[in-house]
């Protein structure tokens, strides 16, 4: 990768939680004080319009951060509640919120998997799923849905998770991602509940829109989205050369393939590195172009496919 498709992060975000911060006209927002390796400062719930609101992504399980969503609310009518995916920095407060409002909750579906697991995965306790959730109305690619004074297109976004959306307020020129992109770090992609094929089809999904700001779950806006989804498909296409690169000079696993190509990695992340480098993996076992003994696993070892 050259130094000019280094991508532009922005780790400046001097939100503080509890805090409501009206970023745009008919947008605030409100810091989760869940901070961590994975969260950055924490979760950003949104309010989105005036009078009659949604709140998008409620966060955690945590009382605290409800209470401050509802304080910023007192006095209007919260019709909707948005949920991007079912992680549990995202979507638990949910039934909180739901509880104190009567608001209908509208999401892609439950928590699932991108593909049939294989037989020799276990289940990952890291992999942070809210297997709990479950929408009052599901939402397909392409919906439109309006309250007082906004309205939202729905934008499958699969990817980060299989049931991942988007929200596009086409008329502010603005897009809600979720965890799809975000201008603090790039978003894990872990299988099976995560997919590297479906997250690289969803940022192309992107770069097609118009909108320019984009207001992500964790950490600052982003400023001329499209771009900058650019410089994200250019560093994993740049990932997966430097996977190919390190299987040129023989057979690894993932481990060692972690450390040859996350040079500097927080230690606290080097887990979710791993997943991320099997994602690429089991994109390229199934283009042909890697070859693995049995499934593509975390705990397997992966080598160049034999292309003679």
């Amino acid at each position: 990768m050259s130094e000019s498709d280094e991508i532009p992060f922005n780790r400046d975000f001097p939100l503080k939680p509890g805090v409501v911060d009206e970023v745009v006209p008919g947008v605030r927002r409100v810091l989760c004080n869940n901070p961590s390796p994975f969260t950055f400062t924490g979760t950003v719930s949104y309010i989105i319009g005036r009078g009659k609101v949604a709140i998008l992504d409620p966060g955690p399980d945590n009382e605290a951060h409800a209470a401050a969503l509802l304080d910023a609310v007192r006095g209007e009518t919260v019709t909707h509640i948005l949920v991007t995916h079912t992680h549990r920095d995202h979507s638990p407060n949910t039934s909180r919120i739901k509880a104190a409002t009567g608001a209908t909750v509208y999401a892609e579906g439950p928590h699932r998997v991108s593909r049939p697991r294989y037989e020799s995965e276990k289940l990952s306790s890291e992999s942070g799923a809210d297997r709990e959730f479950n929408p009052d109305i599901r939402l397909p690619d392409a919906e439109l849905i309006e309250g007082g004074d906004w309205s939202l297109e729905v934008l499958a976004t699969p990817g980060h998770t299989a049931n991942h959306l988007a929200f596009a307020w086409r008329d502010r020129n603005l897009i809600f991602v979720g965890d799809h992109v975000m201008g603090w770090s790039t978003s894990i992609v872990a299988p099976p509940d995560g997919s590297m094929v479906d997250y690289m089809a969803s940022l192309d999904k992107l770069t097609k829109r118009s909108e320019q700001l984009y207001f992500s779950g964790h950490g600052p806006e982003v400023q001329q989205g499209p771009r900058y989804v650019n410089f994200l498909i250019r560093h994993r296409r740049a990932r997966e050369a430097s996977i190919l690169h390190r299987l040129g000079k023989g057979e690894a696993d993932i481990p060692t393939i972690v450390r040859a190509i996350y040079i500097g990695i927080d230690p606290r992340l080097s887990g979710a590195a791993g997943y991320s480098v099997l994602a690429h993996l089991e994109d390229l076992v199934s283009r042909g172009i890697v070859a693995t003994d049995g499934d593509p696993v975390i705990g397997g070892t992966y080598r160049l496919a034999d292309t003679k």
